[in-house]
């Protein structure tokens, strides 16, 4: 019996099992184009195809580092009245360094310095996290939580026959539901 185990196998030991989810979440991070930028053709922003149990298993993982994200938000903007906009290393810059202000700087922007960390421990990728810090902490920062949707497709893999899925952030292509509702049959 599998009492108190928590969690999906999926064949592999628990090794493997982060491994897998460490560079799954990678690839749906990566896979964000910037707010701006053009998007290249068949391709969309913020979406991995993979099986149902995978995406059900990869969800929490995903959303646990978009709160991350959110919550260096706060540290961020606090920091930013005592930051300096001098260049690094001219004169200006060192006595700011010298000064009260940077200890002011330095305590408000550790904690989301510490939360970077936390992020790049579970990624492994600076781009990942320079990505989930810069555009999905910002583009969720109203949203109370569900920032990810498993949508099931009709077919299967060929070669064993696994139910595929599709895991994405939401917010791009969301179904307008007031606008549903005001259609009227036969339109």
């Amino acid at each position: 019996m599998r009492h108190k185990r928590r969690g999906r196998q999926l064949g592999r030991n628990a090794a493997h099992r982060r491994a897998m989810f460490r560079n799954m979440a990678t690839s749906l991070i990566t896979t964000v184009i910037p707010a701006g930028s053009d998007v290249p053709e068949g391709r969309v922003s913020g979406r991995i195809e993979t099986t149902v149990h995978k995406a059900k298993e990869l969800r929490p993982i995903v959303e646990k580092l978009v709160t991350l994200a959110k919550r260096s938000l706060v540290h961020a903007e606090k920091s930013v009245e005592f930051a300096t906009s001098a260049a690094r290393g001219t004169t200006e810059w060192r006595e700011w360094r010298k000064s009260d202000k940077w200890q002011q700087w330095n305590r408000a922007i550790a904690p989301a310095i510490a939360l970077r960390r936390r992020a790049f421990a579970a990624l492994r990728s600076r781009a990942a996290v320079d990505l989930l810090f810069s555009e999905l902490g910002p583009k969720f920062r109203e949203r109370a939580g569900g920032y990810t949707r498993i949508v099931k497709l009709a077919r299967v893999r060929l070669g064993d026959g696994g139910k595929l899925a599709i895991i994405e952030f939401v917010g791009d292509r969301d179904r307008n539901k007031a606008r549903r509702s005001t259609l009227k049959v036969g339109e």
